[in-house]
């Protein structure tokens, strides 16, 4: 089972119904539930998630939402090593897009999906957007 690694742009926009990149989105989780692929993400995404969902609904909400989510993912934990690599590589203008990368990697995701390409020009692995993992 291939393990992909999803930017946090993703996650809100299945869980935020964000058009037009939900039904992309929601594709890409319908294969999770289906077993076809692992889906990693960062528990930074969670907080991230929750804080835009919090703005959108209410608090309680946002929770239940994000729970029922969570069975869909593995989550990966923000560790020392991360947070380390992250701090000293320069090639990342923004630090969470590092803790991005490097949770990908530490986890061992084959591909990182997101819709900011540009910002993982330096990764060592392939990263794509969602409509392009999905046509391929």
């Amino acid at each position: 089972m291939k393990k992909l690694y999803i930017d946090t742009n993703i996650i809100l926009d299945l869980l935020a119904k964000r058009e037009p990149f939900y039904e992309e989105a929601a594709k890409l989780f319908s294969l999770a539930d289906k077993k076809e692929v692992e889906l990693v993400v960062s528990s930074l995404s969670f907080a991230n998630t929750n804080y835009v969902l919090s703005k959108l609904n209410t608090s309680a909400m946002a929770r239940e939402i994000l729970s029922k989510f969570k069975v869909l993912v593995t989550v990966a934990d923000l560790t020392d090593k991360v947070l380390e690599l992250s701090l000293h590589d320069k090639s990342f203008k923004d630090f969470e897009d590092g803790l991005h990368y490097y949770s990908a990697i530490e986890n061992e995701a084959k591909i990182i999906i997101t819709r900011n390409l540009k910002d993982f020009r330096s990764s060592r692995i392939p990263v794509m957007s969602a409509k392009s993992y999905l046509t391929n």
